[in-house]
């Protein structure tokens, strides 16, 4: 049966480039789409750039610009970088657009009808040399939560805690060095333990997770009450204003999920389709999100409380993984193992970074690891050694000729090849790539020892072997 599937990667924020780093997951979700589309279901890939936040605000006054114009020209080499990695969107939106600030209003309407709001002053960081309140961004501390320190001001990498940036312990301003100050601020919140009981029901089916993240919510946050979430900030802000508290702007992490309905719509109005075949709540359309783990709260908590609330189609799986290290270790500017795209495809081709990273990706949230002595010998060994060597070892052998008439005899090589099909595609399925490429290069192996067992190279020499020279090149 052909399947309806709405896929979205997180969304990429437009205060920077795109690094190596980042692309583990739009390469790992392109090959997802890729597949899904070979097998013939209807599946659409969206994402937009994340526009919204003090950075973005900060950035374009130090560069003397309007915060369009810097979204604008981010956006342009995003999608060029993008594009450099044959990542193919059907489309690519952003967040500051007109549909994702409809969209936000009806949203939020719909959570204010639900009497899930409440007003609060807030104690927040202030930079007192920046002039300015500091969005979580611009905080580093030590966790409140597991103690890990240069941690950011909204949840910790290294535990998934979530918090204020006023909980951080020993906090400093990143945009002046300052000790921040602490001021009162009123802030909207919606609150979350309200949803309890659905967000309990929906992360612990089994469907929607995997395993270790459904166990990891539970002993984390749903064995208690749910914290309120802020969902607002006070001007200045570059962002949406809320229509009903003038001078408050929604969160960034309110309105950017929303980016995915948004990215949805232009591509329903591009193409004459209906949003709601995707996302009301009495759409059969699946949805999947791939994210990264340090996202987790946002998409397996907050977001399914916005889409329940509001009336839409829920997620019908998060998929997350790991983070990417070098050499065993976190990418470094110092050390040069922080490489940006742009940097990359100036020096390499897309596949070989593509198929190195299908070759490490599994189904869990293990990082993965990129070892240039191991990234340089699967190219060679696998891709090139395999792949292209069967190509070079029998295309030139029929230079002015055509493939056989029928497909001959091959020694059941094609049929073990396709007993493999289903597996494989499993695999895929379940985004287990490394599993999918170890038994497609077992395949590859089993293609060159046919070329091996009856080389064509010395079939060649003798006139009257044509025809068997064909059918072994044609079979290759």
């Amino acid at each position: 049966m052909t399947r309806q599937i709405l896929v979205t990667s997180a969304l990429p924020y437009a205060n920077g480039h795109i690094h190596i780093g980042h692309l583990v997951e739009y390469i790992q979700t392109d090959i997802w789409v890729r597949f899904q589309k070979l097998r013939g279901h209807q599946c659409l890939y969206v994402c937009a750039d994340d526009t919204h936040g003090t950075a973005i605000m900060i950035r374009a006054r130090k560069e003397g610009r309007s915060e369009e114009a810097v979204i604008a020209d981010m956006r342009e080499a995003h999608v060029r970088d993008f594009g450099g990695f044959q990542i193919e969107f059907d489309n690519y939106g952003s967040t500051n657009s007109p549909e994702n600030q409809a969209l936000c209003n009806e949203i939020w309407a719909s959570i204010r009808k639900a009497g899930l709001v409440k007003e609060k002053d807030v104690a927040q960081l202030y930079d007192p040399v920046a002039g300015t309140f500091l969005a979580d961004r611009f905080v580093r501390g030590t966790c409140p939560k597991c103690g890990a320190e240069d941690q950011p001001g909204d949840n910790c990498s290294v535990c998934g805690a979530a918090y204020t940036p006023a909980d951080l312990k020993n906090p400093k301003s990143t945009l002046s060095g300052a000790v921040p100050e602490i001021r009162t601020a009123e802030h909207l919140f919606i609150e979350l333990e309200q949803l309890h009981e659905f967000l309990n029901e929906w992360t612990q089916d089994g469907s929607h997770l995997q395993p270790e993240i459904a166990n990891y919510l539970k002993g984390h946050f749903l064995g208690e009450p749910l914290r309120d979430w802020d969902v607002s900030r006070p001007a200045p802000y570059f962002g949406f204003e809320i229509p009903d508290k003038k001078g408050h702007y929604w969160y960034v992490w309110f309105d950017a999920p929303i980016g995915y309905m948004a990215s949805t719509h232009e591509w329903c109005k591009r193409n004459n389709q209906n949003l709601d075949d995707w996302w009301s709540s009495k759409s059969s359309a699946e949805i999947h999100h791939f994210i990264g783990k340090d996202i987790t709260y946002f998409h397996t908590l907050f977001w399914p409380g916005m889409l329940k609330t509001a009336g839409c189609n829920l997620p019908t799986k998060v998929h997350i993984h790991g983070f990417l290290t070098v050499s065993g270790e976190k990418m470094s500017k110092s050390k040069g193992t922080f490489v940006m795209g742009r940097t990359y495809l100036n020096h390499l081709p897309s596949a070989a970074l593509r198929y190195y990273y299908a070759s490490k990706l599994g189904t869990g949230l293990d990082d993965i690891d990129l070892n240039l002595d191991e990234f340089v010998s699967r190219f060679n060994s696998d891709l090139v050694g395999k792949v292209v060597n069967l190509a070079s070892r029998s295309a030139g052998f029929l230079a002015g000729q055509t493939l056989s008439d029928s497909y001959p005899d091959d020694g059941g090589l094609f049929a073990a090849a396709a007993e493999k099909g289903e597996l494989i595609a499993e695999h895929f399925e379940n985004c287990n790539y490394n599993a999918a490429t170890r038994e497609i290069m077992a395949l590859a192996d089993k293609a060159n020892k046919f070329v091996d067992d009856r080389q064509p190279w010395v079939i060649r020499k003798d006139p009257t072997k044509a025809d068997e020279l064909r059918d072994v090149c044609s079979i290759t």
